[in-house]
């Protein structure tokens, strides 16, 4: 299915996945609403992609900000056919070094964020009758390892909500999936390194943000009774 006269929102839109999925989305003749918090980021990508890319910067973690979005997006684009949440932070440690402040930001964008927003819009697109919505996961999700307690924590269960929402939506015409990425060179393992600490993609080869962007073209792309609703993309050299 072509995505000609589509409108897509795409958050963390200012580096890595996201990023490469708003040029996948308007390659494949989406209009791109780009959303992140560096706006000097967003603007830059979105005169490099024209087509009437709309900008919005935004720190999703705040408690008002799905709705805010919202209300941009049906202003500036209308009806939004496809809502890409991929805005998230990575923050590991063992329990014992483990930074408390940290908790509630991860909770916040990670977890929180999406599913406000993806209520939010789901309602909205269940109106039209149509709509697709994509969440970002991890492999991470399904594994149980030291130092990945809360992140992981947070991924399962947004895989559990997503899930429950494709269900509810079942029969409205609104698609909804998830997409659990591993290992992928991005900007996501800047704190670890920031610490000293490799990152987990210094320990195999990375998949690129391309990668991912084209599951997710793939995904919005289907249409009729088919609904990719889960994608884990591995990197050939990962071995669980």
């Amino acid at each position: 299915m072509s995505l000609s006269g589509k409108t897509a929102i795409v958050t963390g839109a200012s580096a890595g996945i996201g990023e490469a999925t708003a040029r996948r989305l308007a390659g494949a003749g989406a209009t791109v609403m780009l959303v992140a918090r560096r706006e000097d980021r967003l603007k830059a990508l979105a005169a490099e992609i024209g087509g009437g890319t709309q900008v919005l910067a935004l720190d999703l973690s705040e408690t008002e900000a799905p709705q805010a979005l919202l209300d941009a997006a049906t202003e500036q684009l209308g009806k939004v056919d496809i809502l890409i949440n991929n805005a998230g932070i990575l923050r590991t440690s063992h329990f014992a070094d483990f930074d408390l402040a940290e908790l509630e930001p991860m909770i916040a964008l990670n977890y929180s964020a999406v599913v406000r927003s993806s209520i939010l819009f789901a309602r909205h697109m269940k109106a039209n009758d149509s709509g697709q919505i994509i969440n970002l996961s991890s492999i991470g999700a399904g594994l149980t390892a030291a130092t990945s307690g809360v992140y992981g924590g947070l991924k399962a269960a947004l895989e559990r909500f997503t899930d429950v929402l494709r269900i509810e939506l079942a029969g409205s015409g609104v698609r909804v999936g998830i997409i659990a990425p591993g290992t992928t060179g991005t900007e996501i393992f800047d704190d670890m390194k920031s610490r000293g600490e490799p990152g987990w993609d210094e320990f195999t080869p990375p998949m690129q943000p391309d990668d991912i962007a084209r599951a997710i073209q793939f995904m919005c792309e289907q249409e009729g009774n088919a609904n990719a609703a889960r994608m884990h993309i591995y990197s050939t050299s990962e071995g669980f």
